[in-house]
């Protein structure tokens, strides 16, 4: 069962989202909370798998409830999903920054939407190609780190391979694919490399790649 905190000062928009996970049989919605002070207690009562965190709130915005959240080591199985009207606009990437496991856009199909919050409860980064495109552009323009700083230095080559495989939005089959390995080894390498670098998730480490080099836009 995905466990599920719906995060939005909107009662309309939570009584959305709710009727439609509700009932589905594999997803129960635990708590709701309508600003991020309320999400945080909410988190730490109900731990859930997913956060579903609108960006822009009172008292606490989404990007700070996701920081927190994302420095609370009791909340570490916690996926924050950042709710926007927009697309790759600044709040977003600084929620992906900020430890978010990706986004979704409020008009987002049903299905789509499900789909969507299934995907985050395996701890895969919801990163469409073309927002991934954007999200590079941001990052190779104004690079903030070196290998040295974000510690991709003491990655083996197999792992910094399999990092910029990630980089580019495959999933670890496809990972597998093009390394010719297995995806459970696509995987060990990429949680190998998750530990190394401290990134909490695979969005994390689609940032740390494009602003340290590893990842270019050539290889995207």
């Amino acid at each position: 069962m995905i466990r599920v905190l719906l995060v939005d000062d909107q009662p309309l928009i939570r009584s959305g989202f709710r009727a439609l996970l509700d009932v589905e049989d594999d997803i129960e919605v635990v708590a709701e909370a309508a600003d991020g002070s309320e999400c945080l207690a909410l988190a730490r009562e109900h731990l859930p798998d997913i956060a579903l965190i609108d960006i822009q709130m009172p008292v606490v915005n989404g990007i700070e409830a996701t920081r927190r959240i994302a420095a609370d080591p009791t909340l570490a199985g916690v996926h924050v999903v950042i709710l926007t009207n927009y697309g790759l606009d600044e709040y977003v990437f600084n929620a992906l920054r900020a430890g978010a496991a990706g986004f979704l856009v409020k008009d987002i199909e049903p299905e789509d939407f499900l789909h969507s919050v299934r995907v985050a409860a395996r701890g895969d980064a919801l990163l469409a190609p073309s927002i991934t495109r954007r999200l590079i552009n941001r990052c190779v323009n104004q690079p903030l780190h070196t290998a040295a700083d974000t510690g991709l230095d003491e990655l083996t080559s197999r792992e910094r391979e399999a990092v910029a495989l990630v980089a580019q939005g495959l999933s670890n089959d496809q990972i597998a694919g093009r390394m010719v390995i297995s995806p459970l080894t696509a995987k060990t390498h990429i949680n190998r490399a998750m530990t190394k670098l401290h990134a909490r998730d695979r969005a994390q480490l689609v940032v740390l790649a494009y602003e340290s080099g590893l990842a270019t836009p050539r290889n995207s």
